[in-house]
């Protein structure tokens, strides 16, 4: 009987590198417990006093219970759900804009590259916890806020990326032969340039989003971000730690998923790298 294709692609996965393998299973995992928790059989998140305050792990209760009564493990879904689509939301948006600015940057040389140049500078010496301070401030706390600053992070390493292939690519021959022909810039950018950095954009993505599943998480720990009564794995850390001494597996629950949540991205990004990089690959394991 021959296995299903994602089954046999898995099992490849494993026998070249483990690693690799592990970290797109927990990301897969995660992924799916956070997009089909309101539908799995784990119990509601918002339902008061199901249980014991603060009851440690148990057959009912896998994760404990909290300060009100509720269950723990469907509130982490939630946050896991939520870490995961706040950063991507910010990173996906940041991408399209940094990709577009570093190629135009890249392309055209000359003053607009050096404003570019200097102003990714200057965003990439911002601290992001005096920009969430600074956002909270004047809108106040919650996902905006956390998408902006993760925004603000992220633009300046996908402009500095991008410019850099860009300018190693202006210049080739194929993009001389295009503008000799009379291509316009959108189509040399869109049709040339683009395909060319495509694998950079991609990698940086991958390290993009870890970085902001740290922001949001900060954020949301320091009150900034997600506010009750949703959650993120953030806010249910920063939750946790008032309990810390009487009911230290509410911040080791979220703590641990959090860090899964990173490590399997990371991973990811790591074998995307070594796809497009074959050169650079890291010792398998």
């Amino acid at each position: 009987m021959i296995a299903p294709r994602p089954f046999r692609f898995f099992a490849d996965l494993w026998r070249r590198d483990r690693l690799t393998a592990l970290g797109v299973a927990t990301l897969l995992i995660l992924l799916l417990l956070g997009v089909l928790g309101p539908y799995l059989p784990i119990g509601d998140a918002t339902r008061l006093a199901v249980g014991p305050r603060l009851s440690p792990p148990s057959w009912r209760f896998p994760f404990g219970t909290d300060e009100l009564g509720r269950s723990f493990l469907p509130r982490v879904v939630i946050g896991i759900r939520s870490t995961f689509l706040l950063s991507a939301a910010a990173v996906t948006m940041t991408a399209s804009l940094g990709t577009l600015i570093g190629m135009v940057a890249g392309y055209y040389r000359g003053l607009a590259d050096e404003v570019v140049a200097r102003s990714a500078d200057v965003l990439f010496s911002f601290p992001a916890l005096l920009a969430g301070l600074l956002i909270a401030a004047a809108v106040g706390p919650g996902r905006i806020t956390a998408i902006s600053v993760i925004a603000i992070v992220a633009l300046p390493l996908f402009v500095r990326i991008v410019r850099s292939v860009t300018l190693a690519l202006t210049g080739r021959g194929f993009i001389v032969a295009a503008e000799v022909a009379g291509a316009s810039t959108l189509r040399i950018l869109g049709v040339h340039i683009l395909p060319n950095i495509a694998g950079a954009v991609v990698v940086q993505f991958t390290y993009a989003l870890s970085i902001g599943m740290i922001i949001e998480s900060a954020l949301s720990f320091l009150g900034l971000g997600v506010q009750p009564p949703d959650a993120s794995l953030g806010s249910l850390l920063r939750q946790a730690s008032v309990y810390l001494t009487f009911a230290p597996w509410l911040a080791l629950t979220s703590g641990v998923v959090l860090s899964l949540a990173i490590m399997s991205v990371n991973l990811v990004g790591d074998a995307v790298r070594d796809a497009l990089e074959p050169l650079n690959r890291r010792a398998l394991t």
